[in-house]
């Protein structure tokens, strides 16, 4: 095999839009700067496209010290990126879980994210009290996450993307863009699906660890440029790309990085272990 990686993205805020980089460094919660900040609801409970399709038209910007984010012509809004002592301790949650120690980024980006989204929330951010686990049976001890749905990191393959396409267009469809799928790594030179049988990995100096199948969900609908959602490419998905048990809807897996430090670069051989 000659699978390389040839794109790499961070998701600075969940939910929102991501930012292709040239190499990311891994820290113990996954790819640095990825999904260290979440909107949520008053009581904390978080947001995504599910619900709200327009978070995909939110753009972010990274410097050193700041997040920045972006919609359409509206002022920008820039909030700090590292831990605040000072700021106000906020609990979140995440699907199951629950109970998680943030930091609350304060009126400005409640207001800014609120007049947006035409319901009141909150920008939260990771800080020094965060934890959250990898929840069983994929986790070994360390295993941690950010705001990330379930585990650290998501890898999809540009064949597996070229087979669907092809699908896609005999069936007179358009053909989708891997945004839909929000990856973190995608890798080049395998064949379609070939990621699905891919127990451990070493790419670049960062060893990762298969947590099995990405389900997906009417995410991958969106059109991460206007918000819009159509049936596909979820319905052709469902056609051939379902669990062996026939519930949820697969395409790209879920890793754990076994090293909790190093850095993965855009060009990186994947390694099978």
């Amino acid at each position: 095999m000659s699978a390389h990686v040839s794109a790499l993205h961070v998701y600075p805020v969940k939910g929102c839009r991501g930012i292709p980089v040239s190499s990311a460094e891994v820290d113990a919660l996954g790819l640095v700067s990825d999904r260290r900040f979440l909107i949520t609801d008053p009581t904390g409970k978080f947001l995504t496209q599910r619900s709200h399709p327009v978070m995909a038209r939110i753009g972010t910007a990274l410097t050193p010290d700041q997040l920045t984010l972006t919609f359409a012509d509206r002022p920008s809004l820039t909030v700090r990126r590292a831990p605040d002592p000072a700021a106000r301790p906020i609990t979140v949650e995440v699907w199951s879980s629950t109970g998680l120690q943030a930091e609350d980024c304060g009126d400005q980006a409640a207001a800014w994210l609120t007049a947006l989204l035409s319901t009141p929330v909150r920008l939260a951010r990771i800080g020094s009290a965060f934890h959250r686990p990898v929840t069983p049976p994929k986790a070994r001890p360390g295993d941690a996450v950010s705001f990330a749905d379930g585990y650290p990191l998501l890898l999809t393959g540009t064949a597996s993307l070229d087979d669907l396409n092809d699908r896609l267009i005999a069936q007179g469809e358009s053909p989708v863009p891997m945004d839909r799928f929000r990856p973190n790594l995608v890798v080049q030179g395998a064949v379609p699906f070939a990621e699905d049988h891919w127990p451990r990995v070493r790419v670049g100096t960062v060893v990762l660890r298969a947590a099995g199948d990405c389900v997906r969900c009417p995410v991958v609908t969106t059109d991460q440029e206007t918000a819009e959602r159509s049936p596909e490419p979820l319905r052709t998905l469902a056609r051939y790309r379902r669990q062996p048990e026939g519930q949820g809807v697969i395409f790209g897996q879920n890793l754990i990085h076994e090293s909790k430090s190093g850095i993965i670069r855009v060009g990186d051989v994947v390694e099978l272990l």
